[in-house]
């Protein structure tokens, strides 16, 4: 009987640590799904503010701590502008984490 209650015992055991894992990898899944989600919604939200034509990011996005309440991600297009003769541009898309709205300013790479 002690010997039946001991191989019991052992398979609860490997199956708790079976059905730990499984729970594991879910909740690993889950949370870089909703991680990819997150970083597409700010990717589609800067290249739609953006004033750029054929905007594309062009870096990964950068995350502040919540208490800043903002990502950032470089965007780059060409100038729309006639008279800027279809010059490549650059613009830094703040990325709001309570409003989530994107807000774009020029990203010169020239140092003034």
């Amino acid at each position: 009987m002690a010997s039946r209650h001991r191989i019991f015992l052992k398979y609860l055991a490997i199956l708790g640590f079976v059905a730990s894992s499984a729970v594991s990898s879910v909740t690993f899944a889950s949370s870089e799904q909703a991680w990819n989600k997150h970083d597409q919604e700010i990717k589609k939200a800067c290249i739609k503010a953006s004033q750029l034509k054929s905007a594309k990011t062009v870096s990964n996005i950068m995350l502040f701590d919540d208490r800043v309440g903002y990502s950032a991600l470089l965007i780059e297009g060409k100038y729309p502008q006639a008279h800027m003769k279809n010059k490549t541009g650059q613009e830094l898309c703040l990325w709001n984490k309570t409003s989530k709205k994107a807000y774009l300013t020029e990203a010169s790479t020239k140092v003034h």
